[in-house]
């Protein structure tokens, strides 16, 4: 059976645990929780043990998965086994492994699949056969106009009320990121201390910090994730609000470092554990790697290092353009979009 977040905490609650989940979406934050109500019913129900398996490519290990699931449990009666799918595609070889364990799962495993991306094109047997013995959870974007909706049903969920006009602000602060929506409803609920009133316009301006605002770290993160027109957007916001261009090249340099690290690696999981990558950011990484050749991102490199001289005032007339600004909004559109390349050049 297909399901959305909300049917899903509602069937946890009335029945025992299915055989098998897979929860896919490309919404981080909705993907986490609705894993998070799975894990937790696992709890409840006494499942006390909990295995994950990274499944990425070339280096999924199905044959460890397979010997874990037939394994004999060392500390419960039943366990939770998670298979992780970054891309959301099993491959071959895995979708015959989940198609075999649909068919004849063990008594004692409960497998929750994480599916990173989600479409009609990552459909197939195995997540026909996991329909049949367990449930699907599909987490679709939030759309902008779905956001206050979202905000409202959220805020109500943590006990909160407020006006149209103070959920309209918030949804305009976040700018469609859930997760800084849910950690300033979360602060909402400190701020409140109980109150049973509801939060206004006014009340809303002076309790919510703008997570919308420009900053280096959005900066950033709308490059490596192509996209071209916020990267403008938000350099636009920095340079109206006074920030200096040596200040933003750390965090610059440092992105493009990170990146070049993973190209070179033979092992992309391996290395965002070793530079202690976040599961939700490595998506990111991923499409930007897809953009650019090890060697492109290299110069890259260099670039932002002609980007910092210019800002300092280190080049000489002629050798470099003297608009430091104009210079690095060339170089992060060109990590946004290849196509951005020539301007780089020019």
């Amino acid at each position: 059976m297909e399901l959305n977040a909300e049917r899903l905490a509602s069937q946890l609650q009335t029945e025992s645990l299915r055989t098998v989940y897979l929860v896919a979406g490309g919404e981080p934050l909705l993907v986490q929780e609705a894993c998070d109500a799975v894990r937790a019913t696992a709890r409840a129900q006494g499942i006390g043990e909990r295995e994950v398996h990274d499944m990425e490519g070339r280096d999924a290990d199905w044959d460890a998965l397979d010997a874990s699931i037939h394994a004999p449990s060392l500390f419960s009666s039943r366990r939770l086994i998670e298979v992780r799918l970054p891309t959301g595609k099993p491959g071959q070889e895995g979708a015959k492994r989940i198609v075999a364990f649909c068919t004849a799962p063990p008594p004692d495993v409960v497998l929750l699949v994480v599916a990173g991306e989600w479409s009609k094109a990552h459909a197939g047997k195995w997540s026909d056969a996991i329909a049949k013995a367990g449930h699907i959870v599909v987490v679709w974007p939030i759309k902008p106009h779905e956001l206050p909706g979202w905000v409202t049903q959220r805020m109500r969920s943590r006990g909160l009320k407020a006006t149209q006009e103070a959920i309209a602000q918030l949804a305009l602060r976040v700018e469609g990121n859930l997760l800084a929506a849910a950690q300033e409803i979360d602060k909402l609920v400190l701020l409140q201390q109980g109150k049973d009133e509801v939060i206004d316009g006014a009340r809303m301006e002076a309790l919510v910090a703008d997570s919308a605002r420009f900053d280096v770290f959005r900066l950033t993160a709308a490059a490596l994730n192509g996209e071209p027109a916020q990267v403008s957007r938000i350099l636009a916001g920095l340079r109206a609000e006074g920030e200096a261009i040596p200040a933003l090249m750390g965090m610059v340099v440092k992105e493009l470092t990170t990146i070049i690290a993973l190209s070179r690696a033979r092992n992309f999981t391996e290395e965002c554990k070793a530079l202690r990558i976040w599961d939700s950011r490595q998506a990111v990484y991923k499409r930007a790697l897809s953009r650019h050749t090890p060697e492109r991102w290299q110069w890259l490199l260099r670039e932002a290092g002609a980007v910092d001289r210019i800002s300092k005032g280190r080049v000489r007339v002629g050798q470099e353009s003297h608009d430091g600004w104009l210079q690095l909004e060339r170089l992060l559109l060109a990590v946004a979009d290849k196509g951005a390349l020539r301007l780089l050049a020019a």
